[in-house]
């Protein structure tokens, strides 16, 4: 039998909803609880997939443990269900050398950029939707608002697709034509991300998704993007702006990192908890 409406409202009467939707209270001196390497991971690849960074199985995202060996999601594993338990530890031959699960088939990229640039932290490789529009015409999306231009670094077009990237031969030209950029669209392929830590990493992949987005409705509605305004063509951040925005290392941004993994937490309470 049903509850009446006075049985809801008495089971209901000492209910707290943060205690169910959330497992952490933030406060001004504490956005997150602590969190593990791997929980971060595990995080970043749930918040970027929520920002269209979900192109079912594909994507990788690396962590330099500063050991010769990288952090890494597995694969057969989509982003938006990654945990902390299944993020594995790779070699920089693509040997699995912690962890359950098999590594990812295009590692190879990733093994090719830590080679090549020893001091990257994270990296993270998918095929957004919107930023691998701009790959598939071969062109970098204008710079329409700031919000495009967060979190800083160069990006490169890389025009020399020379087959998938589980293909070692593939992955250092790929490697080699991005050169000391942070971030590049990849020409029929889609997109890479550089950064000093996860927070930065998570920065530019949201902006450089946001950029391609803005820029791909902007086209579609007016008749073009310029560098003026007036007659329906959009104009572009003034290249001072833009110049003095790339320059940030991504990490300044305080508050917006913790604001998209306490949505994760509120989301998947459970997902900092013990191994399911």
């Amino acid at each position: 039998m049903l509850p009446s409406c006075t049985d809801i409202r008495f089971l209901t009467s000492s209910f707290r909803w943060t205690d169910v939707v959330s497992p952490f209270t933030p406060t001004v001196d504490e956005l997150l609880p602590p969190l593990t390497t791997q929980q971060e991971l595990a995080l970043l690849a749930r918040v970027l997939w929520r920002e269209g960074w979900n192109d079912h199985l594909a994507g990788h995202i690396t962590i330099n443990r500063g050991d010769g060996t990288l952090w890494c999601n597995p694969w057969l594993l989509q982003w938006n269900e990654l945990r902390p338990e299944h993020i594995i530890a790779v070699d920089l031959d693509g040997n699995v050398v912690e962890g359950d699960w098999p590594a990812p088939l295009g590692l190879p990229l990733h093994l090719a950029l830590h080679r090549a640039r020893p001091d990257v932290q994270v990296t993270v490789h998918s095929h957004p939707q919107f930023a691998t529009v701009w790959a598939a015409r071969r062109e970098l999306p204008a710079v329409l608002d700031q919000s495009g231009a967060l979190g800083g670094g160069e990006l490169v077009l890389v025009d020399e697709y020379s087959g998938t990237v589980d293909s070692g031969d593939a992955a250092h030209d790929a490697v080699e034509a991005l050169g000391d950029a942070d971030l590049a669209l990849l020409a029929g392929h889609g997109a890479l991300v550089i950064g000093s830590s996860v927070r930065a990493a998570h920065q530019r992949a949201v902006a450089l998704e946001h950029r391609s987005r803005l820029a791909w409705r902007v086209a579609a509605a007016s008749t073009g993007v310029g560098d003026g305004a007036g007659d329906g063509v959009a104009s572009a951040l003034p290249e001072p702006i833009q110049r003095r925005m790339r320059q940030s290392d991504g990490t300044r941004f305080i508050g917006f990192w913790e604001a998209a993994v306490r949505g994760e937490l509120i989301a998947d309470p459970t997902l900092l908890g013990p191994p399911r």
